[in-house]
């Protein structure tokens, strides 16, 4: 399944999640300008390599030294094309409403400690890994799994191959979000049995929980709004009483 747009416009320009793919875009086309010894040593560097806290000896070998930066910096890191623009793509769909609704500051720190947490959960299921773990999925899911709360009734147009038929179909966000993570689930089951193929899929199930749990905590709610009674009729001085929303902030059609 591949998401091509979603039914909920932005109430105001997503440009916090304009400056997260602009600053990705630019990292990539600076990788584009080193050769492969220069890019293996960038991603050994600065993406998430568990072996580098978890066996200092292999870290001191090989030069690279206890460092926590990479949680971060691994965020920004791309393999080739498609990875990148993947990527990009899934944040520009789902990641404006979210935006939308913690303001961009906001926005911009959920994004960072959605792609550490999921950093966090790779490290933990990985332990010993000595290949680099590099992309910006991590925190995409975090904004999937935030999408998933505040937009559940949203419909995702989503395309499906049909052997060599396109079929587009609209999906409620909540079923294709829900499908993406138990297929990250299955998959990271069996990636604990054996090989996972090359792909982090324990980071993207931890940015897509950190997710959830910062709306579930720490969602800024709807201001009050105000309710005008006329007591006296409409010719009569109004009375004014500001009453907090009672209405779900996950439910409202933005």
């Amino acid at each position: 399944m591949f998401p091509i747009r979603d039914n909920v416009p932005a109430r105001r320009p997503p440009v916090a999640t304009l400056v997260i793919i602009g600053v990705n875009t630019l990292v990539f086309l600076f990788e584009l300008t080193l050769n492969q010894a220069q890019m293996q040593g960038l991603f050994y560097h600065y993406g998430l390599v568990p072996a580098r806290l978890t066996n200092p000896l292999w870290a001191a070998q090989t030069g690279l030294g206890f460092s926590l930066l990479p949680f971060l910096t691994t965020q920004f890191l791309h393999g080739g094309w498609f990875h990148l623009l993947g990527n990009m793509w899934m944040l520009w769909i789902f990641g404006d409403n979210v935006e939308d609704r913690l303001g961009s500051g906001r926005f911009i720190v959920f994004y960072l400690t959605c792609g550490g947490a999921a950093g966090l959960l790779h490290f933990l299921t990985n332990w010993s890994s000595t290949v680099p773990a590099v992309g910006a999925s991590g925190a995409i899911a975090g904004v999937l799994g935030a999408y998933f709360l505040l937009h559940p009734g949203a419909r995702v147009l989503t395309l499906i191959p049909v052997f060599f038929y396109p079929l587009f179909v609209e999906i409620p966000a909540a079923v294709f979000l829900g499908l993406w993570f138990l297929m990250q689930l299955f998959s990271g089951a069996v990636a604990l049995l054996g090989p996972g193929g090359g792909i982090a899929w324990w980071a993207h199930i931890g940015g897509f929980l950190a997710g959830m749990l910062w709306v579930r905590r720490g969602e800024r709610r709807p201001p009050p709004y105000t309710h005008v009674h006329f007591p006296q009729g409409p010719s009569g001085p109004p009375v004014i009483d500001i009453e907090p929303s009672r209405r779900d902030p996950r439910r409202e059609p933005w």
